[in-house]
């Protein structure tokens, strides 16, 4: 008797629940991003709760940052997605802007911004940018 192979269903396409958010690049859109990021946390919590309550808040805010660099570092649209991993929230945000991401200098005291990049690089397992003819899309990788 021929053994069946054995197939593990718990990744199919089905199941790995992912969501994607066009914006036309206002300013309102970050938060527009932020709210569209909690939808499919709530929707992705309902079958799989994060390991923690601070990886939701996590995910939060580095949509929300870069969300916010989008709009003040790139002309016209981005989109937002967000896609279940093996482990974790796989996050990408697109946008017109060539350029790629670097650190700036952080002055609490002269406030002024350049806290979010260094940010999203503490909070993510990892982060890529992928830079094009139309703009750049930046990937990180949050656990969940």
């Amino acid at each position: 008797m021929a053994s069946e192979p054995h197939r593990d269903d718990t990744l199919t396409s089905k199941e790995i629940p992912s969501r994607s958010s066009r914006f036309s690049g206002e300013l309102r859109n970050v938060t527009g991003a932020r709210l569209e990021a909690e939808k499919f946390l709530s929707d992705l919590a309902r079958t799989a709760p994060p390991a923690t309550p601070e990886y939701w808040d996590d995910i939060l805010l580095v949509v929300t940052e870069l969300a916010a660099n989008a709009v003040q570092y790139a002309p016209g649209p981005f989109e937002l997605s967000m896609r279940r991993t093996f482990d974790g929230v796989h996050v990408v945000m697109q946008d017109t802007n060539t350029t790629p991401p670097a650190p700036r200098p952080f002055h609490p005291s002269k406030g002024g911004g350049g806290i979010g990049w260094h940010l999203i690089h503490t909070l993510c397992d990892q982060v890529s940018v992928v830079t094009g003819e139309r703009g750049k899309e930046i990937h990180v990788f949050l656990p969940w």
